[in-house]
């Protein structure tokens, strides 16, 4: 309830609709309540007088009562709906802003389907749950008040009848509560799994197929499946228990009110009139006290969703700018490791990056080489402060990255990341992604440097060409292509290619290397390969071995001082390699 209590302050921009919502309800209420005492006064004053006057009369009354309890129903559900529509908006436009202020490290612990959940499922439990506290749950305790309230005033002595039976009631509502309450937050996270592996497998749908593994998927998503349908059919099978026991108790109270209230009429000290409007009323009451049970499931599930919700929303960046962060400007691209030390966990256990010390100076192009899980991504992501380092410190002219504004400093560094991400939109508009306002000769220039042009050219809507979703009607060459374009275009003068050119030949990947020593020849670059003949000519070449610089030179001065390169080299281009 905590969490749904600090959700709330996003209805607060709506108090207009709310408060005009809870009017037009307490008037159905009041035009609800008036219809059994007006079945009274046509069986009191119009049947048993014979009087057809008083019977039209008051029936055009009830039928009044119901016009006017229709209109101000529909009232209500407008300005209800619309007040609970815009908090979800709202909530939903400030969750996403959220993830993206997220680092890597942020979105390390969220997985995609966990965000995708909470942006549509969970949301949607906390926006049906304050639609229905607008239209029913605020209505129940009314009517049930209103309803009471009448039958006492009325007849006290029939009414208490209600004194034994809402207890009863209540007790029962209590035991289906008590049942009900783990399973929201059980059907949320079996929900979260499916739409996990949902996920997966639709983005990976061709790895699937590659490795016939249709079979395997089809059983983890039934599995998943399943898990959500048992969790879901507990909870119906309690419903399906709970509302046949509360109809036997009010028809219980039903029967009840007629016994004792066909000996009042005997006695004469009550009407047939008056035992009809206790019958309307008995459901009046007895009705919001069945509500509350689904509004109990209703909050439950809310507030489940609530809580899931307020951890994304809660979450801080562990990327920050300071209040004091430095604004870079006309920097000119000179990269110092000094003593770094990196982890991926918060207590700085299992380092991944230990003792890094190098400098690249402006206009420098350094290579960094590796075997797998020697740490190379995790060095480059240091530089444009995807992480932080955890000891030591990473300066750019100077200034370490965490005294600096990181818009200012991530639009001065261009990147290709291993994993290529494409929008959909035009192949124009992906690559202008990091400069929307950037020329169509601008545009064609980047693209030529990354010897995408001709390929682009090549289809029939050239620029134009849709890019299918995640870019499957590229190869990954083209893909690959169309990033380094991407970065190339926002002019960097700090570029970093991450294993960017692994799915282009070699003499597309020269032709590549010589655009960007012609065009960027004062940009200092940092580039992951894994092909050797990638970084021949580079100015500086590190080799990393478990998170260390183990070799640190160029081509020449590694093959005569680094076993490790020189075996690199071997089994690539030397005796070993395979040509």
């Amino acid at each position: 309830m905590s969490e749904l209590r600090r959700i709330s302050k996003y209805t607060k921009p709506y108090r207009k609709e709310i408060v005009a919502a809870i009017i037009l309800l307490g008037l159905v209420v009041v035009a609800d309540l008036s219809i059994p005492r007006l079945i009274q006064v046509i069986i009191d004053d119009g049947v048993a007088n014979k009087d057809m006057d008083k019977i039209i009369s008051t029936s055009l009354l009830m039928i009044g009562a119901s016009i006017l309890s229709a209109v101000f129903m529909i009232g209500n559900t407008v300005f209800s709906v619309r007040a609970s529509r815009k908090m979800e908006a709202d909530i939903r436009e400030d969750l996403f802003k959220k993830i993206q202020s997220f680092s890597f490290g942020n979105l390390d612990d969220f997985t995609t389907g966990q965000l995708l959940t909470r942006l549509s499922s969970d949301l949607t439990q906390v926006q049906m749950f304050f639609t229905m506290l607008l239209r029913m749950f605020t209505r129940a305790p009314l009517m049930f008040v209103g309803s009471l309230s009448i039958m006492i005033l009325t007849n006290f002595e029939l009414s208490r009848v209600m004194f034994v039976m809402i207890p009863v009631t209540s007790i029962l509502v209590y035991m289906f509560i008590s049942r009900v309450q783990p399973f929201f937050a059980r059907v949320q996270e079996r929900l979260e799994y499916l739409n996990q592996v949902m996920q997966e497998n639709l983005v990976g749908i061709r790895v699937v197929k590659a490795f016939v593994r249709r079979d395997y998927e089809n059983e983890r998503f039934e599995d998943a499946n399943n898990q959500l349908f048992e969790t879901q059919l507990e909870f119906t099978q309690l419903l399906s228990i709970f509302f046949p026991l509360t109809m036997v108790i009010m028809n219980m109270a039903t029967v009840a009110i007629i016994y004792y209230g066909g000996m009042q009429v005997f006695a004469g000290t009550t009407s047939v009139g008056t035992i009809m409007a206790f019958v309307n009323y008995v459901f009046s009451t007895m009705f919001p006290v069945m509500m509350l049970a689904m509004m109990a499931g209703q909050i439950s599930s809310a507030s489940a969703s609530a809580e899931r919700i307020m951890q994304v929303l809660d979450a801080e960046p562990d990327i920050q700018d300071k209040p004091d962060a430095i604004k870079l400007s006309n920097i000119k691209g000179k990269v110092v490791f000094k003593d770094v030390e990196f982890s991926y966990s918060e207590d700085g256990g299992d380092p991944v990056l230990r003792d890094l010390n190098f400098t690249a100076e402006p206009g420098e192009n350094v290579a960094i080489l590796g075997s797998t899980g020697s740490g190379k991504s995790s060095l480059i992501n240091l530089i444009p402060r995807f992480y932080d380092a955890t000891k030591g410190q990473v300066t750019i002219d100077g200034y370490d990255v965490r005294d600096v504004d990181m818009e200012s400093l991530r639009s001065n560094i261009g990147i290709s990341l291993q994993e290529v991400s494409l929008f959909s939109g035009t192949i124009r508009d992906n690559i202008r992604y990091g400069r929307p306002d950037a020329t169509q000769e601008e545009v064609e220039q980047a693209a030529k440097a990354a010897q995408a042009h001709d390929f682009i050219m090549g289809f029939p809507n050239g620029y134009d060409t849709m890019v299918g979703e995640r870019g499957t009607n590229l190869s990954g060459g083209q893909k690959q292509r169309l990033a380094i374009a991407r970065a190339l275009l926002i002019k960097p003068k700090i570029l970093i290619l991450d294993d960017s050119t692994s799915a282009v030949d070699i003499e597309t990947e020269i032709k590549i290397e010589e655009a960007l020593e012609e065009q960027l020849a004062e940009t200092t670059r940092f580039v992951i390969a894994q092909r050797i003949s990638t970084v021949l000519n580079a100015d500086q070449i590190l080799v990393l071995d478990e998170g260390k610089i183990v070799a640190e030179g160029k081509h020449t001065e590694l093959m005569d001082t680094s076993p490790i390169y020189k075996e690199i080299y071997d089994s690539q281009l030397g005796n070993g390699g395979a040509q």
